[in-house]
């Protein structure tokens, strides 16, 4: 017989080790001990329900240990004391605090202890108590209780069914035995009639009368009856309740096939997968199934019950109650909030998996089953992402139709006001979502990882293949390495653009990136853009000429290292000028932000950010603007709708500029504003620069003291905003001091280490300076900017006409040490550095202002802010919308005014000088696009004396053709036209001409693939045709021109092509391999998903495919109205539309560098050898007949 309980001693000695290391609560106790009045001290730990205790705290093996789970915990008092000992020893005693656990069940005496704090006391008690799971404990009872009564119930239920049909049987009995009498009584009835006759008889007249008479008023009656019947069927409100009926059974169709769809989602895939992942070999692990199928499971049984509750409801027609349903399935419609969430997720999952050979075996056996009618898994699981939509819509429609008195009218409008906020709060998460997913996206593509790409505020701007010039040690670009070929192949990186980084990578053979170990990531707050590389006395022409002015420089001047400089050349004129303008954007952003985070400090001890947080109208919804919980890339509340007063506001507050905000509003601004009101904002913000700032935040700003505040308060007024104001330019500096240096000090140096510890050298016009030393040696983080002998003095007033406001002439910035040029000292605050050292020239003060009064002007400091937000945004309106300027000879006159008037005013700074030159000579070339290749050009390329045929010309030059061709047609289309559907008026032809063309070019060229296969006789020559298209489609893949791949597969998949079945048995297989994996690529099915994939993941320049962007806008346009009821702007639409006209635009912009074969060109635009439809099926039936049935 067995004595005593076995145990694993291995594993409780383990466990014991955790509790020392990882207890929940540890820490010396007193424990009584069997004897009466014996305790002992151990060394206790408590790992989740198992109580350890130790002779000591640096004891490796137990003493004991005690399981929890039952057991109860409570305080006790301390025991009596004998009189022997002293009475201090009894005192101490008696102040400890004691407590009992007691395990609940017999044979098992309680655990009393002790310890010396009250508060450990009751720590340890807490600690013991959850680990006993009593609370888990009460609730089992407490659900065991329930589960009682609920049986109970049921078997009351059971009982008085059984009573029911015992009653309905009884009654069905007595029902017999009624009508068995009525019977009888009927046949005595029968058998007494011939005794009972009438005394009198009726007059026959009368009877006639009375026939007459009846007949009479049964056909006024019925007539009266139809004409009602006729006008209530020929009213509105009955022609309201059809369709509303209409509506309602449609809804039910489509809930039964969404039901159905969500079956075959669970039954045919979720499930298999579920059984396979528990299998030996699982080709699928439970928690992919789990990510790639979240909560599918759960949106089925939901949808089923209300569809069950739909069916209910039809049964009881015509009369029609919905709003009860929805009522119950509103509260369950958060589900899909995970759904929507996961749902990129679990596609990458899914794609991953497929990698799984095993996998991917099973899932096409899985989408084999007829059930699946062809569809993906994909497809299925795209569908919930549709559903709150589709229930938005038929809510719209059932209250159009529904009389403002119907009963269930204020419960329709409530669920579609849920609804529709259930959707606005899927589309922010989707959408904040989508910038962190492309970060990653690009993150994987990078060998090495990059972590700046895992901070939320990095917004994506643009990417592109660049060249990076090799240098050499004193700045000057190498001649030796300058050759097309080899700097093409050694110096191609591809450069991606956030709005705080720059990032340049190497592209390997295998198609992986690699960031540049020096240089590969720049932080553009210390960056400074030099678009025209100086001249040096060595090469007096310059880089500009030797790269055909397609170069710029980035100079890197990190705090931890020495200065480096960054050399790119761009593949075209309209590229550099794409890049210049997104990076002079950004690093205007950060620095403009930063210059008025400074003025705020130091001038009135209110932060921008404190500013922005206190000012209501940026976050709070107003009648005239309402937010989304979303942030932009300047952490302010995205715009959902706004009136356009509101939005312009948006555009000129001089506190923050988001850059996406930016890209919004000038494409889509057309739809809901004039470009004449735009450029009045932006004259009017540069003239009243105050008014871009709310007047709470310039009294905040100006109450510096209460001097300042007695001074500018004059009548009670807002501070300065009525008086017209000229101030001074700030203090001259010397032509050589680096702006960019001095605007990095004001940015990231400790604000109580700058103030009053900046010094500033400042030179005048005169050619004698005389030194000049400070009465006291700086402090360490004190800078110095010196004056450099590389440029003459005489050069600083001409500004360049090359660079922007935020890029003057790069300069030399040094440590004091050296011997420094003459100067006058004085120290100043941060914010009056900044707009010092932002003069960047050799100018001496006009006379009638002092150095003082210049330095401390806050006015002067807010209008150069304002001017170079001005500046900015025509700058960025001018390179990168272009066609405004084009289209609108009065809109390019106003702007050319208003820079002429920036020009005139006598405090302009020099760089701002430089960028209102740039502006200006952007305006007045008449053709920026000079060296790309045109469409007209194309087309007069056609009189070429002789063209090649088909048999001459290889795979590769067709693709290449092809190539440039479908790209010129594609970057000729204006992104006005991607605007208000025009695609599908019936004026298209004029709204849209590009549009028309790219899809009259895409039918042609695919009408050329198809007649250039049926024009040969014998089956051989047309397989060879189809051999050699199939390969040109490849080599467009190879190219990126996915247009081209349709254009090739969408021929080959024509009904005169694909009935040829003699002539595809002669194709070979792996041909035809090849056409699947091209259709697979390009294939509609789940809204061009493959294809969006991979246009993510490829750089530019590609072709992609117009008709699945014009989907998208479609969708977007008829989902969505421009204005709300109330008339504001709906912003959120705005957003959307930019996102994908700058997904077309960056492909538009990066040109293919493809030299043009005339006779190749005319061979594909030979409209003579294009045959019709009609003309190329009746040739299929002739080649190959159809089989007699």
């Amino acid at each position: 017989m067995q004595k005593s309980v076995r145990y694993n001693e291995g594993h409780a000695l383990y466990l014991a080790f955790l509790a020392r290391k990882e207890g929940t609560k540890r820490g010396f106790l007193s424990k009584k001990a069997a004897e009466a009045s014996r305790w002992h001290e151990k060394w206790f730990a408590l790992y989740q329900n198992v109580l350890f205790y130790f002779e000591g705290e640096q004891s490796g093996r137990p003493a004991g240990m005690y399981l929890l789970e039952g057991c109860s915990c409570e305080r006790t008092p301390a025991p009596p004391r004998t009189s022997a000992g002293p009475a201090g020893a009894r005192d101490a005693l008696d102040k400890q605090y004691y407590f009992t656990v007691l395990f609940g069940h017999e044979g098992q005496k309680p655990l009393e202890l002790r310890c010396e704090e009250e508060q450990a006391g009751k720590e340890w008690m807490e600690a013991i108590h959850q680990a006993s799971y009593a609370d888990i404990l009460i609730e089992r009872e407490v659900l065991m209780q329930k589960y009682i009564h609920l049986v109970q119930i049921v078997e009351t239920e059971k009982i008085a069914a059984n009573q029911l049909r015992h009653q309905l049987e009884d009654q069905d009995t007595e029902i017999e035995r009624l009508k068995s009498e009525i019977v009888a009584l009927n046949k005595t009835k029968e058998r007494m009639r011939p005794y009972h006759s009438h005394q009198e008889d009726e007059d026959p007249d009368i009877k006639k009368i009375k026939k007459v008479q009846s007949f009479m008023r049964g056909w006024l009656c019925r007539r009266k009856w139809k004409t009602i019947v006729q006008d209530y069927i020929c009213s509105p409100h009955a022609e309201s309740m059809r369709k509303r009926n209409q509506i309602v059974f449609t809804m039910v169709e489509a809930e039964t096939e969404y039901v159905h769809q969500l079956y075959i989602l669970v039954n045919g895939f979720l499930r298999p997968l579920r059984m396979a992942a528990s299998s030996k070999k699982p080709p699928i692990s439970h928690d992919d199934v789990s990510s790639i199928f979240l909560n599918s499971e759960t949106i089925m049984f939901l949808h089923e019950i209300f569809h069950q509750g739909l069916k209910a409801r039809l049964a009881n027609w015509p009369t029609l109650v919905l709003a009860d349903l929805f009522d119950i399935l509103l509260p369950m419609l958060n589900i899909y909030q995970e759904f929507v969430r996961n749902h990129q997720y679990s596609l990458q999952v899914l794609a991953n998996c497929k990698q799984n050979r095993d996998f991917d075996k099973l899932l096409k056996q899985y989408e084999a089953n007829p059930a699946c009618e062809g569809r993906m898994l994909e497809t299925f699981l795209t569908y919930p992402m549709f559903q709150i939509p589709r229930y938005i819509i038929t809510l719209h429609e059932l209250l159009a139709h529904t009389p403002h008195e119907h009963v269930e009218r204020k419960s329709l409008e409530f669920a579609k006001s849920k609804l529709e906020e259930l959707s606005r709060v899927m589309h922010d998460e989707v959408s904040d979502t989508e910038n962190i997913r492309k970060n990653l996206a690009i993150e994987r593509m990078i060998v090495e990882g990059c972590d700046i790409l895992l901070d939320t505020s990095q917004t994506f701007i643009r990417q592109g293949s660049l060249i990076q010039v090799p240098s050499v040690e004193r700045g000057k670009l190498s001649k030796v390495r300058l050759g097309s070929l080899s700097l093409k192949k050694e110096g191609e990186r591809q450069c991606f653009l956030f709005t705080k980084h720059f990032l340049i990578c190497t592209r390997s053979s295998g198609g992986k990136l690699h960031l540049l170990k020096t240089g590969g990531v720049l932080s553009l707050i210390q960056c400074t853009l030099i678009e025209e590389p100086d001249a040096s006395d060595d090469d007096p022409k310059g880089s500009g000429h030797m790269f055909g002015h397609l170069d710029f420089k980035i100079v890197v001047e990190p705090p931890d290292a020495a200065p480096f400089t960054v050399v790119l050349l761009a593949p075209s004129r309209q590229e550099k000028a794409a890049w210049m303008s997104d990076i002079s954007q950004c690093v205007d952003n950060i620095r403009c932000n930063g210059l008025m985070t400074i003025v705020f400090e130091e001038n009135s001890k209110v932060t921008v950010p404190h500013m922005i947080k206190s000012d209501a109208r940026l976050h709070k919804d107003d009648t005239d603007i309402c937010f989304s919980k979303t942030l932009n890339s300047c952490k302010v509340p995205q715009i959902r709708y706004a009136s356009v007063e509101r939005l312009l506001e948006r555009l000129t507050d001089l506190r923050f500029l988001s850059i996406d905000f930016l890209n919004t509003f000038l494409h889509t601004y057309r739809i809901f504003t004039t470009a004449t009101v735009v450029l009045a904002k932006l004259s009017d913000i540069y003239k009243r620069p105050f008014t871009s700032i709310p007047v709470r935040s310039l009294e905040l700003f100006f109450a510096t003291s209460p001097n300042n505040r007695g001074e500018h308060m004059v009548d009670g007024k807002s501070p300065r905003l009525c008086r017209k104001f000229s101030s001074p330019p700030p203090l001259a500096v010397s032509r050589t001091s680096s702006p960019v240096r001095a605007r990095k000090l004001s940015l990231t140096s400790s604000l109580n280490a700058r103030i009053g510890a900046l010094d500033l050298t400042t030179s005048s016009c005169s050619s004698s300076p005389t030194t000049h030393s400070p009465t006291a040696s700086p402090p360490p983080h004190t800078a110095v900017l010196e004056s450099s002998p590389a440029h003459p003095a005489g050069d600083s007033t001409e500004p360049s006409p090359c660079r922007s406001p935020s890029t003057p002439r790069h300069r030399r910035y040094r440590q004091p040490g050296g011997q420094a040029a003459d100067s006058s000292h004085c120290s100043v605050s941060p914010a009056s550095a900044f707009a010092i050292a932002t003069a960047a020239a050799g100018h001496g003060s006009p006379p009638g202002f002092n150095n003082t009064e210049r330095t401390c002007d806050k006015e002067f400091i807010i209008r150069r802010t304002a001017t170079n937000r001005v500046l900015n945004v025509l700058r960025h309106w001018v390179s990168k919308h272009a066609q405004d300027f084009e289209l609108n000879n009065e809109l390019k006159m106003n702007v050319l005014n208003l820079l002429e008037e920036v020009l005139r005013d006598p405090d302009l700074l020099p760089q701002e000088k430089k960028a209102t030159a740039n502006i200006l000579r952007a305006l007045s070339q008449d053709d920026q696009d000079d060296i790309h290749l045109k469409l007209e050009d194309i087309i007069q390329m056609t009189d070429c004396p002789k063209a090649e045929c088909f048999e001459t010309l290889s795979a590769m030059e067709l693709a290449e053709q092809i190539t440039l061709l479908d790209h010129v047609v594609f970057r000729s289309i204006p992104y006005e036209e991607f605007l208000g559907q025009g695609w599908m008026k019936l004026d298209k032809n004029e709204r849209t001409p590009y549009i028309m063309k790219t899809s009259q070019h895409f039918n042609e060229m695919s009408n050329l693939v198809a007649s250039q296969i049926m024009n040969y006789a014998d089956i051989s020559s047309r397989a060879n045709a189809i051999e050699k298209w199939v390969a040109v489609a490849d080599i467009c893949r190879c190219l990126h021109n996915y247009n081209g791949v349709l254009e090739i597969t969408a021929a080959l998949n024509r009904s005169a092509i694909y009935r040829l079945k003699k002539t595809w048995a002669k194709v070979s297989k792996q041909t035809k391999a090849l056409m699947d994996k091209l259709q697979k690529t390009v294939s509609s099915e789940g809204r061009f998903k493959n294809l969006r994939e991979t246009l993510k993941n490829c750089n530019p320049p590609a072709v992609p495919y117009l008709g699945m962007y014009l989907t998208d806008l479609a969708f977007i346009e008829e989902g969505t109205p421009n204005f709300t009821e109330e008339g504001l702007v709906n912003f959120s639409k705005m957003r959307m539309i930019s996102h994908i006209i700058r997904e077309i635009r960056q492909f538009q912009q990066t040109a293919y560098r493809i030299d043009q074969q005339p006779k190749v060109i005319q061979y594909l635009l030979d409209k003579a050898l294009i045959i019709d439809e009609d003309t190329l099926y009746e040739l299929s039936l002739k080649i190959e007949p159809r089989l007699p049935a």
